[in-house]
């Protein structure tokens, strides 16, 4: 792994939470884009070498839906930048960590992305990115 790509906050509503955030960094996001396949509409901001990605629920099936309903707003995953992701899947899966999705998938950002069961990595949802070349 080679750096924390990102941390994902879990947020009812993009709109005030944008508001919000930009207040706190001074700067407004860069980018908003919708995940239809998870069911979520995500806002990045910068903040130094790095980014925070606000993640909206758009449907009661989402998994950002379904964990603000259980554990409320907040912190939601850390994601960590890989070089290959299959190989890491690979050698996590080795290590005794419960992948959720052992194939990657498009994820926000232009990244491939795989999470990691928080069961397995002592309560916190690990995501996986690899940028995708173009």
């Amino acid at each position: 792994m080679n750096k924390i790509e990102h941390i994902g906050i879990a947020v009812k509503s993009l709109d005030d939470s944008n508001k919000l955030f930009a207040k706190l960094f001074g700067e407004t996001h860069y980018k908003i884009e919708e995940v239809a396949s998870e069911g979520v509409n995500t806002s990045f901001f910068k903040v130094g070498e790095n980014k925070i990605e606000l993640l909206e629920g758009t449907n009661d099936e989402s998994p950002i839906t379904k964990f603000i309903a259980k554990k409320g707003e907040g912190i939601h995953h850390i994601a960590f930048d890989v070089n290959d992701i299959k190989a890491e899947i690979k050698r996590l899966k080795k290590e005794g960590f419960k992948v959720l999705n052992e194939t990657p998938k498009k994820g926000a950002d232009n990244k491939l992305v795989a999470f990691l069961h928080p069961k397995s990595s002592n309560g916190v949802l690990i995501e996986l990115c690899q940028e995708i070349k173009k």
